[in-house]
């Protein structure tokens, strides 16, 4: 399975492994050896982006439905178009999102939210993209938040399509990252995906409670960025547990919009990464092809090329978010962003 493989791969993951082993064999001194180990991969293997800042966050209370993390980094006027941003699977908002939200929000107020059973996100029982795209529409009621751009990565692809099929009142327009309207297509995918959905059927509770209890032994605020993207990132990749990815995959396993897609009717911009081993290049184009006037960017990295080829990746999706925003306005983007 490509999309397991993946994940397997990053750099986040060889850093937290670094921690926990060192952690159990030598203590204190091993967890300096591995977390100095994991450090040297990530930077050495991932060209990390550079920020000046990540914007900090709060805990928000929505009515009816429980606390989430948000960053809300406003814009440069109050009447800035607003642009939300969904993360990807085993992210948290920040941790998939620093290295754009600082720029976008030169142009643009920038909300993003940790979804359910991620970093900071509202507890459920069952990770479902229809209570992910409540939420989104929930958070922009209390914000109060006019229509906005819905930009999803990855997982939040599927969130971004729900919320414009269930509270189309909520958005102006879509930009949809590295996704695709099905995450079953080869033989392998349309196997893997039931058979776990099938097994989360049966292992929710235990595994719920203990996403939960990780989730509940987090500090209230994540720690804030002071300049150093490796041990800041190891620490908020931490803050999403491992377990929740299963219960996840197999809710994306089950999502498929190929018979409603076609009657989506705001701007929409689809960045494809054309060497994508999760999501195949050809799916993301069939994508914005199913979607009556959607624009397709694309950029030449693969899945996770939002942290790993961030300087090519960056331009391209700040563009496709300003695009986006200059259509559902009517304007071009010189005129709106003049």
């Amino acid at each position: 399975m490509r999309l397991p493989r993946l994940l397997a791969r990053t750099a986040w993951r060889t850093t937290w492994f670094g921690v926990r082993t060192s952690t159990r064999i030598g203590g204190y001194a091993g967890k300096r050896v591995g977390a100095t180990a994991g450090r040297a991969a990530a930077t050495r293997f991932i060209p990390l982006p550079v920020v000046e800042q990540v914007p900090a966050g709060r805990m928000v209370r929505l009515r009816g439905r429980g606390q989430v993390f948000v960053v809300d980094a406003p814009g440069p006027s109050p009447d800035a178009p607003t642009v939300v941003l969904l993360h990807g699977l085993g992210a948290s908002a920040q941790l998939c999102w620093f290295g754009v939200i600082h720029e976008l929000s030169r142009t643009h107020r920038v909300v993003a939210l940790d979804q359910r059973w991620h970093g900071r996100g509202i507890h459920s029982p069952r990770f479902r993209i229809a209570d992910c795209a409540d939420d989104v529409a929930a958070l922009l009621k209390t914000l109060r938040v006019g229509p906005a751009v819905i930009a999803g990565y990855s997982m939040g692809g599927p969130v971004a399509q729900e919320v414009w099929r269930r509270h189309p009142e909520h958005v102006a327009g879509l930009v949809l990252a590295s996704t695709s309207t099905t995450w079953r297509g080869h033989l392998g995918e349309k196997l893997f995906f039931p058979a776990m959905g099938r097994a989360m059927d049966g292992l929710a509770v235990p595994v719920q409670a203990r996403v939960a209890r990780h989730a509940n032994g987090l500090p209230e605020l994540p720690d804030a960025y002071a300049g150093d993207t490796i041990g800041w990132g190891v620490r908020e990749f931490r803050n999403t547990s491992l377990l929740s990815i299963a219960e996840v995959m197999g809710e994306l396993g089950r999502f498929d919009s190929t018979g409603w897609i076609s009657q989506v009717d705001v701007p929409t911009t689809v960045v494809v990464t054309q060497r994508d081993k999760a999501i195949p290049a050809a799916r993301q184009r069939a994508l914005a092809a199913s979607i009556p006037g959607a624009v397709s960017l694309e950029t030449p990295g693969g899945h996770a090329s939002i942290f790993m080829d961030h300087a090519r990746w960056s331009p391209v999706f700040l563009d496709a978010v300003r695009q986006t925003s200059a259509r559902a306005s009517g304007s071009n983007v010189r005129e709106l962003f003049a």
